[in-house]
């Protein structure tokens, strides 16, 4: 085995053990995935491995795979175990979502497509860090800060470095990164409210 697929290996494993503390939350309550985001993520990250792939990602690429097929589960999960409370902004982060992959299919090549998804990734994070604010214990830390370390991995495993390859893996580096960041930005001011 080379070294690409061993941190391939690497990150798939980290994948499942980022996804086994997320599972656990929403079975035992305490966290309560968006659907919105997780039916956008499922639908964006199939994309962008079939543009990995494309581009000769090579082992890098599957976790990109790893992480559609589990992103489909979390959002059937997020159906009947998620976050009830959908909003305006909610509805227009999904149709921004939709408008943006309207436009990905009537792209002539995977590098527009590719910026498109990374764009439209974002919009899909939107109805999540906007409970997330208010619910900041409703969402798996750990899940999170993995999912960051995992694409970092992936990045290096990738068989093919351009900007189809690598634009987004390292953009869920940095979305995860700031999602961290505010989750325990939030969480921090909540027990100083509640030590006093």
């Amino acid at each position: 085995m080379n070294i690409k697929a061993a941190l391939a290996a690497i990150a798939v494993g980290i994948t499942l053990a980022g996804y086994f503390y997320y599972f656990r939350d929403i079975f035992a309550g305490r966290t309560k995935p968006h659907a919105f985001t997780w039916l956008v993520w499922s639908a964006l990250t199939a994309i962008a491995f079939a543009g990995q792939i494309s581009d000769r990602g090579g082992a890098g690429a599957y976790i990109t795979l790893v992480t559609a097929a589990v992103s489909i589960v979390i959002f059937s999960l997020a159906l009947y175990k998620g976050e009830k409370e959908i909003t305006r902004s909610d509805w227009l982060s999904l149709g921004g979502a939709a408008a943006a992959l309207l436009c990905w299919f009537l792209a002539n090549g995977p590098l527009l497509a590719i910026i498109l998804i990374t764009l439209v990734d974002f919009l899909g994070f939107v109805p999540t860090i906007r409970k997330s604010i208010r619910k900041p214990h409703e969402e798996t830390l750990a899940s999170y800060a993995l999912a960051g370390l995992k694409f970092i991995l992936a990045i290096i495993a990738l068989d093919n470095y351009s900007v189809i390859t690598v634009l987004y893996p390292a953009s869920l580096v940095f979305a995860n990164l700031l999602f961290v960041m505010l989750l325990v930005s939030k969480r921090r001011k909540i027990l100083a409210k509640e030590t006093f």
